[in-house]
């Protein structure tokens, strides 16, 4: 009898916004590819590029195989370009795995926010998605995996990150409510991962301090922010074969933050 395996061998994966080296989407992408898969990093501008560089080195240096692609993926136009140079540049006719991490926007109060900043976030977090899994679908077979990343912050209701909270709370309805049309039309199951508190470069550090100040205490495991690896082997293991049976879900990847003390 062969042993359980989270093999991800020569399975096709993007990972969107994954062009830092200290960041959860990074830190997916270099789970996959230690497991297997044929990574595409997404970063969206320029000043990005050598960071997005140095991800897909890193893979490469570790024997695994990654692209890097800039593309903006709040416009179809921009989704439809990550996938058509994913396939070119592995040669391949299908993608196995969408990871949607991308994300913009910065904590504000609502009573602080434009048009300019409302639209960062929505089009990255609600847009982006969806028009991403439109350009991957497509591509990909019955046995795809798509997670969404989503955030603990669409059930803590935190005033600080009202419309990122609201954006990400979107962005779980969808998970849910695409899983029916993904899984029953095209055998794709579909999930989202809600991180908590996590140690990156996102946020300026006086801002994340305040962050986890607020959310470390509420922690279950132990009183820490979770780490990249934490979360990407919650993603890991919801793209192999071993999550066949589970979709529409939003799992809480925290240290068992709940929304409650």
């Amino acid at each position: 009898m062969a042993p359980d395996t989270l093999s991800l061998t020569k399975k096709v994966a993007i990972v969107t916004g994954s062009g830092r080296e200290t960041g959860i989407g990074a830190g997916i992408a270099f789970a996959l590819a230690r497991n297997g898969a044929y990574v595409t990093i997404n970063h969206v501008s320029d000043a990005s590029a050598p960071r997005a560089a140095k991800v897909a080195e890193t893979i490469r240096l570790h024997g695994g195989k990654a692209t890097v692609v800039q593309a903006d993926i709040s416009t179809q136009v921009g989704a439809k370009t990550l996938v058509e140079q994913t396939l070119a540049a592995f040669a391949v006719d299908h993608i196995d795995i969408l990871v949607n991490n991308a994300a913009a926007g910065a904590p504000q109060s609502f009573l602080q926010s434009d048009q300019k900043s409302l639209d960062a976030i929505f089009q990255s977090v609600v847009y982006g998605p969806i028009f991403t899994i439109q350009a991957a679908l497509a591509h990909m077979p019955r046995g795809g995996r798509i997670v969404n990343i989503g955030s603990i912050a669409s059930k803590l209701g935190m005033s600080a990150s009202a419309v990122y909270g609201a954006a990400k709370a979107a962005q779980d309805a969808l998970t849910y409510s695409m899983s029916m049309e993904l899984g029953r039309g095209h055998g794709v199951t579909i999930n989202t991962v809600a991180p908590g508190p996590v140690d990156t470069d996102a946020l300026p550090k006086d801002v994340a301090a305040k962050v986890h100040g607020f959310l470390v205490p509420m922690t279950r495991v132990e009183e820490r922010a979770g780490t990249q690896e934490d979360i990407a082997d919650a993603v890991l293991l919801l793209v192999s074969e071993k999550s066949r049976w589970i979709t529409g879900q939003v799992i809480s990847v925290s240290g068992g933050i709940t929304g409650s003390r």
